[in-house]
């Protein structure tokens, strides 16, 4: 064999790792592109759901407005302070009862009987 035969052979072997090398990066470069565009799309579909559940506990917290005004409870006896406290407390324990009930409701899960008869004390 001539010897330029030789560099005809390692010509053609580096263009075809040459070759190579470009296919498999577009096909990363196309894949990778898939995926940052699923990647995009699920961010959206995220934020969306983020957004509606920031809205729905934005209204869920809105609810009743404070009929004490801040500040008051430095006046107040601690007799009355005590009451209120523990009038929130029994409120906050009620609008819990409520929420889980409603929640086991929703799901078609059964309702323990602590809670069935809290509320029928209430009702």
């Amino acid at each position: 064999m001539p010897w330029w035969s030789w560099i005809l052979i390692w010509v053609a072997l580096v263009a075809l790792a040459l070759l190579f090398v470009v296919l498999m990066g577009l096909k990363v470069w196309r894949d990778g592109l898939k995926t940052l565009h699923a990647v995009n799309e699920v961010g959206e579909q995220l934020g969306t759901h983020w957004a509606e559940c920031s809205e729905a506990a934005a209204q869920a917290q809105k609810g009743e407005a404070r009929s004490t005004v801040p500040g008051a409870a430095v006046f107040a006896t601690p007799e009355k302070m005590k009451d209120d406290y523990l009038a929130a407390k029994e409120a906050r324990q009620f609008s819990r009862l409520q929420q889980r009930v409603a929640r086991r409701k929703e799901r078609g899960q059964l309702q323990s009987l602590r809670d069935i008869k809290a509320l029928q004390d209430v009702g």
